[in-house]
């Protein structure tokens, strides 16, 4: 049902520093910062040949990501997400197999259809697909 790797999103403490690190140690391709008032964050996203990294920093006192740096103030790996081709065949899919998906599917960063799914059921991991 997965297809392949989106990207790895890292919560950052410092979004403007994350990148720079990204843009100046690292010579990566990094786009300015995209404020999703829908999902509570501010996003980058560093391009790859492969894949992308999109960094995090909470937008509002109210954003999952302001809880995440609580617990770990340096930052750090939040979740990854897989393409899938049809977000609503996936969600009923997983909701079958007896998977916690958090809510129903939203528009995320990249403008298409993405729903979460529970890390205490995929080992620990915050998952999120979204629509190819």
């Amino acid at each position: 049902m997965i297809g392949r790797l989106n990207h790895v999103a890292i919560a950052v403490p410092d979004i403007t520093a994350a990148a720079a690190i990204y843009r100046g140690a690292l010579g990566a391709e990094v786009a300015p910062p995209q404020d999703e008032p829908a999902h509570g964050v501010t996003v980058v996203f560093i391009t790859l040949p492969n894949t992308k990294i999109e960094l995090l920093t909470p937008l509002g006192a109210n954003s999952p990501i302001a809880g995440f740096l609580e617990k770990n103030p340096s930052g750090g790996i939040h979740h990854i997400c897989y393409e899938v081709v049809d977000i609503q065949a996936a969600r009923a899919k997983l909701v079958a197999e007896g998977a916690r998906v958090l809510g129903e599917p939203k528009i995320g960063a990249h403008g298409k259809p993405v729903i979460f799914l529970h890390p205490k059921d995929f080992n620990g991991t915050l998952i999120e697909l979204e629509q190819a």
